[in-house]
């Protein structure tokens, strides 16, 4: 689901969740019950997590800035001027998206739609 048709770099773009990585994860962890039980454990609790954060987090691609949304609520503001880097890791099946801003650099577990992701990364901020 995306707020903008065609995608332009002056329109704000909202980037659909995807459950991929979240529904792995607790999937995954199910037939470890029988051989670790305390690392399916783990690995439920963390899949749980983001399967909240798949739900709660919204990614916006605005003209000026990646804002992140919880539950409609602007959490966090990231102009692109400050960006001097960013990646998605393992393109075949992504799983994490890394940028890095003058002061900070940050990684992302990937809960939204990835190919939208990388299309408003490219028009936004393209690489050098």
């Amino acid at each position: 689901m995306t707020t903008a048709t065609p995608i332009g770099s002056q329109q704000t773009v909202e980037l659909a969740p995807s459950y991929t990585i979240p529904l792995v994860l607790v999937l995954g962890a199910i037939p470890l019950i029988v051989v670790l039980p305390w690392l399916s454990l783990v690995i439920a609790i963390f899949g749980l997590f983001l399967l909240f954060q798949t739900v709660t987090i919204r990614l916006k691609f605005t003209p000026t800035a990646l804002e992140v949304y919880r539950s409609q609520k602007l959490i966090r503001n990231f102009p692109y001027s400050e960006w001097q880097n960013w990646r998605i890791f393992w393109p075949p099946v992504p799983i994490l998206f890394y940028f890095k801003e003058v002061k900070s650099i940050h990684f992302l577990p990937i809960i939204f739609d990835p190919q939208m992701l990388q299309t408003c990364l490219e028009q936004r901020c393209p690489r050098n």
